[in-house]
């Protein structure tokens, strides 16, 4: 693996982490739903509740100061971030539409978007081909599910996925 994939699985993570960390850390302060508690026609949560502004924000700052602490700009951070966030917010909208419940697990659905999207998304910026997009994302599935249930052995996460 290359120091520029590496650094950006690093960034990825950071993005899909600082949203749990905060919820640690703040409990339930400032805790705003991303889709403010609207439903759609078929009566369903946009995202649900556990998608919260407090998560997209530490999302953001979180990687946007990984990013520039590895030699990155700001806003190479703050891509990343975004395109996590975009893509995690993307599964739960389709996990509202087949009536999973928020924080139910959904194999790669749960994993592929979140990670997908900014690899691909900035592929040029840390000199990826597609092979290695491939590769980070299948890095990225084994790595968050191993983290998963480290962080709920260690009552950091609600369910061990």
């Amino acid at each position: 693996m290359t120091v520029e994939l590496l650094q950006l699985l690093l960034l990825i993570i950071i993005a899909n982490g600082a949203p749990i960390l905060i919820r640690v850390l703040l409990n339930d302060s400032f805790k705003l739903a991303v889709d403010f508690g609207q439903r759609l026609p078929d009566n369903k949560r946009i995202f649900g509740s556990s998608k919260t502004w407090r998560g997209v924000f530490a999302a953001l700052v979180a990687t946007t100061a990984a990013a520039w602490l590895l030699g990155h700009s700001p806003q190479v951070g703050m891509l990343v971030a975004f395109y996590a966030v975009l893509g995690d917010l993307g599964s739960s909208f389709i996990k509202r539409r087949l009536s999973m419940s928020p924080s139910s697990m959904a194999p790669l659905l749960d994993q592929v978007p979140e990670s997908l999207l900014p690899a691909y998304m900035l592929m040029d910026v840390f000199n990826l081909d597609i092979l290695a997009v491939m590769l980070l994302v299948l890095t990225f599935i084994i790595v968050e599910l191993l983290f998963s249930h480290i962080l709920y052995r260690w009552g950091l996460r609600k369910r061990p996925y």
